[in-house]
């Protein structure tokens, strides 16, 4: 009974249940809200013995300040005890970068979008047409600031320039960030961190990522920084389940809208292209 039982298991498809040295990979994709599913991959190859080296497979066109800092800072820690490898795929700009950053080893695609190191935050402001239909709103607070941004008035421009010393403490933060990973000087990030995009090739020639190339030879790098001689074994972390139920409750749901009707929505360069949002 225990042969049959082994063999069962053996036989089934399991992308984590491989022999060998192995380099482990790491999806991220899409706007990065929630980075818990990332921070426990990285965990969890970091602590596997078998797991020599982590690649990053970015396809992402950035996301949220917190987030995007929570996972820089676990690859920064994971690098100390293993090599990471960030894979760019379509698209890693901006919070996608900001990640990337973190890892010893950078490559993209020729055309892969990257760049866009920068900041921003979003208001809407709705005061003239509810005016419009007769629809009007007060506000009672604790402090002056208490209801910046709200929809229904316009900005003041103190809570202007507030917002504004807050979102340019954050790029200082990433320009920062990117400065000591990279190991370039921070006036040369600042030359470049306006926000604007760059294929994988201009990237490369500004010091921003190390080599030019697709997943499998970002695998092939890690193997190489890993010590694993001959072909790796490829294995990819396991994803959570999804749950509607979480979804609809969880964290990244309702709090996340919340923040954003209340505070504006604050990306780390987050980046909008053509036909996409």
């Amino acid at each position: 009974m225990i042969s049959v039982a082994v063999l069962f298991y053996l036989g089934k498809k399991d992308s984590t249940f491989r022999f060998g040295e192995q380099v482990g990979v790491i999806e991220i994709t899409g706007v990065i809200t929630d980075p818990k599913q990332t921070l426990t991959q990285l965990k969890e190859f970091r602590n596997n013995e078998d797991v020599k080296a982590i690649v990053l497979r970015i396809n992402s066109p950035g996301g949220g300040v917190g987030p995007s800092q929570e996972i820089y800072e676990e690859v920064r820690k994971t690098s100390r005890v293993k090599k990471v490898v960030a894979s760019m795929g379509a698209i890693a700009a901006s919070g996608g970068y900001y990640v990337a950053s973190a890892a010893d080893h950078i490559m993209a695609n020729p055309g892969s979008i990257t760049g866009s190191i920068g900041v921003i935050m979003e208001f809407a402001n709705f005061q003239e047409l509810f005016e419009k239909i007769g629809i009007s709103a007060f506000v009672l607070k604790s402090g002056e600031y208490k209801d910046i941004g709200f929809p229904l008035r316009k900005m003041t421009p103190k809570e202007k320039a507030l917002l504004q010393a807050f979102i340019d403490n954050v790029h200082e933060q990433f320009v920062a960030a990117v400065a000591e990973a990279r190991k370039i000087s921070k006036e040369k990030i600042w030359a470049i961190a306006d926000g604007r995009i760059l294929s994988g090739e201009q990237a490369k020639k500004l010091g921003l990522l190390d080599s030019l190339g697709n997943l499998e030879d970002a695998i092939s790098v890690a193997a190489t920084l890993g010590g694993i001689k001959g072909e790796p074994s490829v294995v990819y972390a396991k994803k959570s389940k999804f749950s509607v139920l979480q979804y609809l409750l969880g964290s990244s749901t309702w709090t996340g809208a919340l923040d954003q009707i209340g505070a504006g929505a604050v990306h780390s360069g987050y980046l909008c292209l053509p036909g996409r949002t």
